[in-house]
């Protein structure tokens, strides 16, 4: 369970306060992933990071009892000077998981070769993405959190066997979805929401929620 209660974040952009939400309570049983459906610039990074915990409410609970994962394709914790093979490890070590199953995972799954086992910041943008989203996936959540889509690399096979991946996971685990287009959602998800003006409005179908936002667009 992923629960806001009475949640409101504002930003100060130098000319005026952005408001993100304001007062929004919802919660996300487990088993019905969400979809959330926000115009660009309305603060749908802002909401996922709220929702794993790396930028706090200026107001209002968050409450989970869950494993909820960092957005997809989120790169902190990860030190540039160490290898991926070294990074694998340590995040395993954090999450009390064994680092042998998480180094093996990664590497089966970026399958860079040599590169495992040099440091992440000599990497390419897409070996950084593959390595990002193979540890995401080596993890196990509850929650995923997925920001505008799942990341896609330029490498195709690592599309294909992520993308298997991602599907197995989901059978057993909850996704929460926040994009500014519906077709993205609708691979996922049942039930879904909009924001817009810092209100989240929760309705039980993907329709009804699509209704809404294309009238208020």
């Amino acid at each position: 369970m992923l629960e806001f209660d009475n949640v409101s974040k504002s930003f100060w952009t130098g000319k005026q306060r952005k408001v993100i939400l304001d007062q929004a309570s919802f919660r996300v049983e487990l088993g019905n992933s969400l979809g959330i459906l926000a115009p660009n610039g309305t603060g749908k990074t802002t909401l996922i990071n709220m929702m794993c915990g790396l930028e706090k409410p200026d107001e209002g609970e968050i409450r989970s009892d869950c494993r909820i994962s960092f957005p997809l394709g989120f790169m902190g914790g990860v030190i540039a000077r160490h290898s991926a093979n070294e990074n694998a490890r340590y995040i395993a070590r954090i999450y009390g998981l064994d680092p042998d199953y998480i180094e093996a995972f990664c590497r089966w799954l970026t399958d860079i070769g040599e590169y495992f086992d040099m440091p992440i910041g000599t990497y390419s943008t897409g070996m950084r993405q593959r390595f990002t989203f193979s540890l995401l996936l080596a993890l196990e959540f509850d929650i995923y959190l997925i920001d505008e889509g799942m990341p896609q690399t330029t490498d195709a096979e690592f599309n294909r066997k992520a993308g298997s991946v991602l599907h197995d996971r989901l059978r057993n685990a909850t996704v929460i979805i926040v994009s500014h287009q519906p077709g993205t959602i609708e691979k996922f998800c049942r039930s879904a929401a909009t924001m817009r003006d810092g209100k989240l409005y929760m309705f039980e179908t993907l329709d009804e929620a699509k209704q809404y936002y294309d009238y208020t667009a």
